[in-house]
């Protein structure tokens, strides 16, 4: 069996938001989600850039398109009152 690398030992540890000394005494226990809401801007950003670059050229997508449709609805709705 390989042993994980300190390297990977620390990102794992970032990514679930935990001290090196938290992670190595869990007890068996393995987080099993990140939870991004309780994360600063700042934190959500450093985990995206940790994504790989396929999923995270996904995320820009998606938010891409989510500030296009929010500024076509702001033109419309600003438009439709004149």
């Amino acid at each position: 069996m390989r042993e994980p690398s300190l390297l990977a030992v620390v990102k794992i540890a970032q990514l679930f938001g935990v001290i090196l000394d938290e992670l190595i005494n869990l007890e068996g226990k393995v987080p099993t989600e990140v939870k991004v809401e309780d994360k600063t801007i700042a934190e959500k950003l450093r985990l995206i850039e940790q994504l790989e670059e396929e999923d995270k050229q996904a995320l820009y997508r998606i938010i891409d398109t989510m500030l296009t449709k929010s500024k076509f609805k702001d033109f419309f709705q600003k438009n439709m009152l004149d």
